[in-house]
């Protein structure tokens, strides 16, 4: 039996006023977390911001990638570059403020080796079959679809499935590799110069294989003129808060909001958060989660117990990226309580959930930590992720493909 979507069709002034119930509800948190800890109620902030750019703008890289194959359609990829490009420059004056003399490495550099694209491949795989990367999960989850809060299931568990096999991949692979990062080796110049050229070769390409399709044709709806005031302010609203931003607009912002996270703190990250989820979902259930290598202290692990979930800035983050999203598609008047039409498409969200899990934390980082802000960081760990999920959307493709 399938079950169509739950609706809440809202007229404007009932879009609005949910939509402003929800920004009340947002700044309650806020002003709650700022007595609690300031710093939280910073994390917060981001995290609404990142979720109502990523609504707003539609901003998934499952879709960035998958419409490359599927449609030939590179609207969002572009966008992703753009975001990229944008970061690059912020964190290249950022890093080179922290550490001048490179003498400490900063940003999201990770070891690199044969775990970062295999981490990618089953990422990319997962995250096409699922439906969702990790930021795309999150905030569809915040639209109401039920399959993505099922993929966050499949995730914790494939996080913790990593963490159970972290003792052996840590010491045997992981430690072993080298972190590269360019500045050390081309120098501060050099290591943005090189990441700019290719950035701007992939533009190239993406357009290239676009009008391999005859080109993207967009449709728009013109308004008609505003006449009186309140028909400016409609048009206004409508332009912010219903219609779709560009997939460029949405990656400049992103890449801003970036910059903005690391100066103040450390680059965006979703999974790392998710995975202590999972470890105090097994503490809590009894299981010795904290005893775990993966769960241990750095370098290793990711100190479990010193992020309790309602008072860490990574939750705070994550969460108000669901939030942010919700009320985004509040005031859009998009939000909807989706079932899938039948069972299968659940398994489905979970398995790719689960695969994503596993390969964002073998590789240190999903599709956000581990590429969107690891190319900025001038990494090559960020590139040979990026190869990994390029190929594992591909493989994704063909499996959703052969679904029913």
């Amino acid at each position: 039996m399938t079950t169509a979507p739950v609706s809440i069709p809202l007229r404007p002034a009932r879009r609005i006023g949910a939509g402003l119930l929800a920004i009340v509800a947002a700044v309650v948190v806020l002003a709650v977390y700022a007595q609690i800890k300031p710093s939280l109620a910073v994390f917060w902030l981001f995290g609404l911001g990142f979720g109502f750019v990523v609504q707003r703008s539609r901003f998934c890289f499952t879709s960035a990638f998958r419409d490359l194959f599927l449609l030939q359609d590179g609207r969002l990829a572009r966008g992703v570059l753009v975001a990229l490009a944008t970061a690059s420059f912020g964190f290249t004056l950022i890093m080179y403020k922290l550490s001048p003399d490179l003498s400490k490495i900063v940003g999201n550099v990770y070891p690199t080796g044969v775990h970062t694209l295999l981490g990618g491949l089953l990422f990319g795989t997962g995250m096409v079959v699922a439906g969702g990367c990790a930021s795309g999960t999150l905030y569809r989850m915040g639209e109401g679809y039920v399959a993505q809060w099922v993929a966050l299931v499949g995730m914790l568990i494939g996080s913790f499935l990593l963490a159970l096999n972290w003792g052996w991949w840590w010491p045997t692979v992981v430690s072993q590799q080298p972190k590269v990062w360019f500045p050390r080796t081309l120098g501060w110049g050099g290591a943005l110069a090189l990441t700019l050229a290719v950035l701007a070769g992939l533009y190239l390409l993406v357009l290239w294989w676009e009008s391999r399709a005859g080109g993207i044709f967009q449709w728009r709806q013109e308004s008609p003129p505003a006449e009186t005031f309140v028909q400016r302010l409609s048009q206004l609203y409508n332009t912010i808060f219903v219609r779709a931003w560009p997939a460029a607009l949405g990656g400049l912002l992103l890449g801003l909001l970036n910059i903005m996270e690391f100066t103040y703190k450390k680059p965006w990250g979703i999974t790392t958060e998710i995975s202590r989820w999972a470890g105090w979902i097994a503490y809590s259930l009894g299981y010795p989660a904290q005893n775990l290598l993966y769960f241990g202290d750095k370098p290793a692990g990711k100190e479990l117990l010193s992020h309790i979930p309602w008072l860490s800035g990574g939750a705070l983050l994550d969460w108000g990226l669901i939030f942010g999203a919700f009320t985004a598609a509040l005031l859009a008047g998009e939000f909807k309580v989706r079932f899938a039409p039948h069972a299968g498409r659940y398994v489905q969200s979970l398995l790719g959930g689960v695969a994503m899990g596993y390969g964002a934390r073998l590789a240190m980082g999903c599709n956000i930590g581990g590429f969107f802000s690891a190319i900025p960081s001038l990494a090559l760990n960020g590139w040979v992720f990026g190869l990994g999920l390029f190929v594992g959307a591909w493989i994704g493709v063909q499996i959703i493909k052969r679904l029913p």
